[in-house]
């Protein structure tokens, strides 16, 4: 702001401050900046250290005894009476901080629990899959298994080679796995934050997240690679032996643990099927959402000239000087100010009051083309012009949530609100002109507001700044260039900052991106396992069934018949695992429905869609071994019997 400053230290380059994910370049005390801090807004965190031998308990009712006087004490001048008793009734408390201050813990706390257990049902499948893939080979080796013990060797010696086995697969895939986190975490990051912008936290292998993952494996290794190894060590020598000769076709009682674990990857790959196609659908939904407002084609802007030193009786005249610049500029179609730019996350409130009803209200002041400029119809009355300056009527123009909340069914043009005094506002009577539909406010989330706009020319407490709304038939970047371009040649001591209005708001759907792209990798990664594991059973089936199917085929049993009877058995697999599978989804989804858009978590098209898909998948796996199996040769297999 053209002042000197001088520099009197500087903080290791790893530190980035209190406020977690966010990062500074330059530290001031409080005492310099020009506007200084205003009573009436709770905009600083207070940090402190707790004496030796203190406790957050003690220091919060420490606090609690002392809110009352400090807050009687710092009454905010200018408010209403309510507003005043309200205030005196905040409390103070302590809460730890060696976490640093972070508002986006508040905003991903839900999502990345919900992440994690995501994953751990993935790791499920996994393990499923290890599961079975163990207990195809302890069945395939029964007779090495029996001779080695008829051999005299003990079953803890078996049972430590086959253990042996499942920890060195583990041990493999946790040491790969510890290889990629860091490239898979900054691919996560960098998937999930808008272009060109950067978040500032430290991405290291923490040695508690190696502790995890360790032990996610090793309790992998133990409990699904323990189960096939008692099996086997188990079993009779001469059982094993007689189960293993020739003559001998493989029963389906055997392999009822290895469908256990199908069906479990079956449903569980339908709850992430299902969780991964809800948050695709939400963030679609918000892509696509009509917030009753033009996005495209639109450019929003910052001027701040706190540095011309204008006296403010000449802020509004060149604030009308810097819109008519930007207006004539090539491409600009239409433009306007205004005190905040909708959907990008600001909002401004004031309490209103209209006879005998009392209530909250957002407000704006915009300039005469706002509407306009934006797409919005006046539905009803008329919007802004000239003649509303500072010295005429103070009107305003509502939205059709505010008439039906403050007046009901009666006409509102003509009528008048009060607002409800505030520092630097006064108690102000508008007189309403105009009616304009339903919008969406600060973002596409939420319920419509009562909203309320009045001209610029009549706004409170105008400061050495504005707001713009540009609407321009030229793409966005080369448009924001040539608008700051003019007004920086004109106007080199005003601040302008330009943006893409349709960018930044799909730049503020950060979590719902993350959640629709990592729920959506993880939901194809769990088909892919369900599918190969579905694939790999049934394969051993056939191949244990070779004899069986053999004998069909020599006896007449059309290729068709073999192809159906695995078919068969693939579907009952599906059938179960699709059940268990969708009542596990009604229930887990109700702990995601306040992240979704436009759905319900029980929503019956996502749920059949899940279900279609995983038995297209499940066909798929299971078709190509029953057509393997159709094609076997009766003389071979007979041969072999």
């Amino acid at each position: 702001n053209n002042d000197l400053v001088e520099i009197v230290g500087i903080t290791p380059p790893e530190f980035f401050g209190i406020a977690v994910g966010d990062r500074f370049d330059l530290a001031l005390p409080f005492c310099q900046p020009k506007d200084g801090l205003r009573r009436d807004i709770f905009e600083v965190s207070v940090m402190g250290r707790l004496k030796p031998g203190s406790t957050i308990e003690r220091a919060s009712a420490a606090m609690a005894v002392l809110s009352p006087g400090i807050f009687a004490a710092t009454v905010p001048p200018g408010r209403d009476p309510r507003t005043d008793r309200m205030y005196k009734h905040f409390r103070l408390a302590a809460y730890p901080a060696s976490t640093g201050v972070s508002g986006a813990r508040e905003t991903y706390d839900k999502s990345l629990w919900l992440l994690l257990a995501i994953t751990g049902l993935v790791l499920l499948i996994a393990c499923a899959n290890l599961a079975n893939l163990m207990l195809a080979r302890a069945s395939a080796h029964g007779r090495e298994i029996a001779v080695r013990l008829a051999l005299g060797a003990s079953r803890g010696r078996l049972l430590r080679q086959l253990l042996a086995e499942s920890g060195l697969l583990a041990g493999m895939g946790c040491g790969l796995g510890i290889a990629l986190s860091q490239t898979l975490c900054r691919v996560l990051l960098w998937s999930v934050l808008p272009e060109g912008q950067t978040v500032e936290l430290r991405i290291v292998t923490d040695w508690r997240v190696l502790l995890y993952a360790s032990a996610a494996a090793v309790l992998s290794c133990v409990i699904f690679g323990a189960l096939p190894a008692l099996r086997a060590s188990s079993a009779s020598p001469a059982t094993a032996m007689k189960a293993g000769g020739r003559g001998m076709t493989a029963g389906r009682e055997r392999f009822s643990l290895q469908r256990l674990m199908v069906v479990t990857q079956i449903s569980v790959s339908l709850v992430l099927l299902v969780a991964a196609l809800l948050f695709v659908r939400s963030f679609r939904n918000l892509m696509t959402f009509d917030p009753g407002m033009r996005e495209s084609g639109i450019v929003t802007g910052f001027l701040g000239f706190w540095q011309s030193n204008l006296p403010p009786q000449r802020w509004l005249e060149f604030k009308r000087e810097l819109l008519d610049e930007v207006r004539a500029t090539p491409g600009v179609l239409n433009a306007a100010t205004t005190t905040n730019a909708p959907l990008l996350g600001s909002s401004w409130e004031h309490g209103v009051r209209m006879g005998v009803v009392e209530g909250n209200s957002k407000f704006t002041w915009v300039s005469p083309g706002y509407f306009d400029t934006m797409g919005i119809p006046v539905v009803r009355g008329r919007g802004f012009n000239e003649n509303d300056t500072e010295t005429s009527t103070r009107v305003a123009v509502v939205n059709q949530t505010f008439v039906r909340r403050f007046l009901g069914s009666a006409d509102p043009i003509g009528h008048t609100l009060r607002t409800i005094q505030e520092p630097n506002y006064p108690s102000t009577v508008y007189e309403i002109v105009g009616v304009i539909p339903d919008t969406q406010y600060n973002d596409l989330r939420g319920k419509t507001p009562p909203m309320t706009f009045a001209p610029a020319s009549q706004l409170p407490a105008p400061g050495p700044w504005t707001g713009l709304m540009i609407h321009s038939n030229a793409p966005p970047a080369a448009m924001s260039a040539t608008i700051k371009r003019r007004l920086s040649a004109r106007h080199p001591d005003v601040i302008v900052e330009l943006g893409d209005f349709q960018k930044d708001i799909r730049d503020g759907l950060q979590r719902e991106r993350m959640m629709a792209t990592v729920s959506g990798f993880f939901g194809v990664l769990a088909a892919l396992l369900a599918m190969v594991g579905l694939y790999g059973v049934i394969s051993f089936l056939v191949a244990r069934r070779r004899n069986e199917i053999g004998i069909r085929l020599a006896l007449g049993a059309e290729r068709g018949q073999v192809v159906a009877m695995v078919m068969r058995e693939a579907a009952r697999l599906l059938a179960i695992g699709v059940v268990t599978g969708a009542a596990l989804s009604l229930l887990a989804g109700r702990g995601a429905g306040s992240l979704l858009f436009g759905l319900k978590p029980y929503d019956p098209l996502t749920l059949v869609a899940a279900a279609l898909l995983l038995a297209l998948i499940a066909a798929v796996a299971s078709f190509l071994p029953a057509r393997r199996a159709s094609k076997l040769d009766p003389m071979v297999a007979l041969r072999d019997e």
